[in-house]
């Protein structure tokens, strides 16, 4: 199935509002290749709106996405993870309940689950249309930053158009441990043994490791200017350390698609 037709599919049975297949050209920023040799597997379950349950019994966290999380263990569900989860079922659906899969370098998070891409029947990645449906974040963590580009591309487009999360507001604070994009100004760089750590209004404090410093990051003078979208899952080390001594909130950056311009 055309992926117009896939996400006309995936939009409809969400009931979600946001009309990506009237948008000319929209849906060429979701195209992310496949690679060779695709692992296809039946899947049993959509647990949410990045994870998979294979009917083999493994769980797939799709790699390069992080979509809104549903309610549990005593919170309520963020806005979109409901709509999130039935684009993915939408999807899988729309696959006859296959998936391709194309495992991370790194093929295993610390609770277990398969790190893989996940395509559909028609060759079109699913991490890719839900980023452009606005349905999730665009994620980058390392080893596993294959399609980082074109799903960064996704989530562009999805900006430009306002589409689901990118109609919220988005803070300068950090609200709590746990995921959040955060839109703030860069006050202050600099640099030890640790990595490069750049200050940011409010105190919290983002950290790029020696190890992942290489890439295409932006020149000091250019991360001091204006404010910065910095995605990442946020620690409290005063929390984890007892420590009051330096800023309360850390983000590890391990690819430049986590922090980029915000306009």
């Amino acid at each position: 199935m055309h992926i117009r037709e896939l996400t006309k599919k995936a939009l409809l049975v969400g009931a979600f509002f946001v009309p990506v297949f009237f948008l000319p050209g929209f849906l060429a920023h979701a195209e992310c290749p496949a690679g060779q040799n695709l692992q296809w597997q039946r899947v049993a379950k959509v647990v949410d709106g990045d994870t998979l349950k294979l009917a083999d019994g493994r769980s797939v966290r799709l790699i390069g996405v992080n979509a809104p999380e549903l309610a549990g263990k005593g919170r309520s569900a963020e806005p979109l993870a409901e709509q999130a989860k039935r684009a993915l079922q939408a999807l899988v659906h729309s696959s006859g309940s296959e998936v391709g899969l194309q495992l991370g370098d790194d093929a295993h998070d610390h609770y277990g689950r398969t790190l893989a891409h996940a395509f559909g029947r028609d060759g079109q990645n699913w991490e890719a249309q839900l980023i452009a449906q606005g349905l999730a974040w665009q994620v980058a963590i390392a080893p596993n930053t294959r399609l980082a580009a074109c799903q960064l591309r996704a989530e562009q487009a999805a900006q430009r158009a306002m589409f689901g999360v990118w109609r919220a507001t988005l803070s300068a604070h950090v609200q709590r441990s746990g995921f959040q994009p955060l839109a703030a100004r860069i006050v202050a760089v600099q640099r030890n043994r640790g990595g490069i750590w750049l200050e940011l209004e409010h105190g919290a404090v983002a950290r790029i490791a020696w190890r992942h410093s290489k890439q295409a990051w932006p020149s000091d003078t250019q991360l001091q200017q204006g404010r910065w979208l910095i995605k990442g899952w946020w620690r409290d080390r005063a929390r984890e350390q007892g420590s009051t001594q330096r800023a309360r909130w850390l983000v590890d950056l391990q690819h430049p698609s986590m922090l980029r311009e915000w306009r």
